[in-house]
Protein backbone atom coordinates (compact mmCIF):
# COMPACT_ATOMS: atom_id res chain seq x y z
CA UNK A 1 0.00 0.00 0.00
CA UNK A 2 1.31 3.45 -0.92
CA UNK A 3 1.39 6.11 1.79
CA UNK A 4 -1.34 8.70 1.25
CA UNK A 5 -0.31 12.24 0.58
CA UNK A 6 -2.67 14.94 1.85
CA UNK A 7 -1.48 17.19 -1.00
CA UNK A 8 -2.50 14.71 -3.71
CA UNK A 9 -4.88 16.42 -6.08
CA UNK A 10 -7.74 14.08 -6.84
CA UNK A 11 -10.87 16.23 -7.06
CA UNK A 12 -11.88 17.59 -10.44
CA UNK A 13 -13.90 20.72 -11.15
CA UNK A 14 -15.66 21.32 -14.44
CA UNK A 15 -16.48 24.86 -15.38
CA UNK A 16 -18.53 26.14 -18.29
CA UNK A 17 -17.87 29.70 -19.35
CA UNK A 18 -17.69 31.84 -22.43
CA UNK A 19 -14.64 31.03 -24.60
CA UNK A 20 -13.77 34.73 -24.89
CA UNK A 21 -13.73 35.12 -21.10
CA UNK A 22 -11.45 32.10 -20.75
CA UNK A 23 -9.06 33.47 -23.40
CA UNK A 24 -8.95 36.93 -21.82
CA UNK A 25 -8.41 35.56 -18.31
CA UNK A 26 -5.72 33.16 -19.54
CA UNK A 27 -3.92 36.06 -21.22
CA UNK A 28 -4.10 38.27 -18.11
CA UNK A 29 -2.94 35.47 -15.81
CA UNK A 30 -0.09 34.51 -18.13
CA UNK A 31 1.18 38.05 -17.69
CA UNK A 32 1.55 37.23 -13.99
CA UNK A 33 3.09 33.83 -14.70
CA UNK A 34 -0.03 31.90 -13.66
CA UNK A 35 -2.01 29.20 -15.38
CA UNK A 36 -5.80 29.29 -15.17
CA UNK A 37 -5.99 26.18 -12.99
CA UNK A 38 -3.48 27.60 -10.51
CA UNK A 39 -5.39 30.90 -10.34
CA UNK A 40 -8.63 29.04 -9.64
CA UNK A 41 -6.89 27.03 -6.90
CA UNK A 42 -5.56 30.28 -5.38
CA UNK A 43 -9.04 31.79 -5.49
CA UNK A 44 -10.55 28.78 -3.70
CA UNK A 45 -7.82 28.86 -1.03
CA UNK A 46 -8.65 32.51 -0.39
CA UNK A 47 -12.37 31.71 -0.16
CA UNK A 48 -11.53 29.24 2.60
CA UNK A 49 -9.03 31.58 4.32
CA UNK A 50 -11.47 34.53 4.26
CA UNK A 51 -14.49 32.33 4.98
CA UNK A 52 -16.22 33.98 2.01
CA UNK A 53 -15.36 35.84 -1.14
CA UNK A 54 -11.90 37.41 -0.96
CA UNK A 55 -13.14 40.69 -2.42
CA UNK A 56 -16.01 43.11 -1.93
CA UNK A 57 -19.06 42.77 -4.15
CA UNK A 58 -20.45 46.11 -5.21
CA UNK A 59 -23.93 46.48 -6.72
CA UNK A 60 -24.26 47.71 -10.28
CA UNK A 61 -26.25 50.83 -11.26
CA UNK A 62 -29.53 48.95 -11.80
CA UNK A 63 -29.30 47.32 -8.37
CA UNK A 64 -28.52 50.66 -6.71
CA UNK A 65 -31.60 52.23 -8.37
CA UNK A 66 -33.78 49.34 -7.18
CA UNK A 67 -32.42 49.69 -3.65
CA UNK A 68 -33.17 53.42 -3.63
CA UNK A 69 -36.67 52.77 -4.95
CA UNK A 70 -37.29 50.20 -2.23
CA UNK A 71 -36.30 52.72 0.46
CA UNK A 72 -39.09 55.05 -0.65
CA UNK A 73 -41.79 52.37 -0.36
CA UNK A 74 -44.05 52.67 2.62
CA UNK A 75 -44.90 49.46 4.46
CA UNK A 76 -48.51 48.42 4.02
CA UNK A 77 -48.55 46.43 7.24
CA UNK A 78 -47.39 47.53 10.66
CA UNK A 79 -46.65 43.99 11.82
CA UNK A 80 -46.17 40.46 10.55
CA UNK A 81 -49.48 39.47 12.15
CA UNK A 82 -51.28 42.18 10.18
CA UNK A 83 -49.74 40.79 6.98
CA UNK A 84 -50.82 37.22 7.83
CA UNK A 85 -54.35 38.41 8.66
CA UNK A 86 -54.60 40.13 5.27
CA UNK A 87 -53.33 37.02 3.49
CA UNK A 88 -55.89 34.88 5.30
CA UNK A 89 -58.68 37.32 4.45
CA UNK A 90 -57.66 37.18 0.77
CA UNK A 91 -57.69 33.37 0.84
CA UNK A 92 -61.17 33.39 2.37
CA UNK A 93 -62.44 35.73 -0.37
CA UNK A 94 -61.10 33.40 -3.05
CA UNK A 95 -62.87 30.45 -1.45
CA UNK A 96 -66.18 32.35 -1.35
CA UNK A 97 -65.88 33.36 -5.02
CA UNK A 98 -65.47 29.72 -6.16
CA UNK A 99 -68.34 28.64 -8.40
CA UNK A 100 -71.05 26.37 -6.95
CA UNK A 101 -69.86 23.54 -9.23
CA UNK A 102 -66.35 23.78 -7.82
CA UNK A 103 -67.71 23.79 -4.26
CA UNK A 104 -69.87 20.77 -5.05
CA UNK A 105 -66.89 18.90 -6.53
CA UNK A 106 -64.86 19.68 -3.42
CA UNK A 107 -67.63 18.35 -1.15
CA UNK A 108 -67.97 15.13 -3.18
CA UNK A 109 -64.21 14.46 -3.20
Amino acid sequence: MKPSNARTKSAAVRLRLEPELKEQATRVLAGSGLELSIAIRLFLRQVVAQNGLPFELRPNAATLRAMEGAKSLKPRFSSAQELFDALEKGAQRKRRKASPKKRLRKKIA
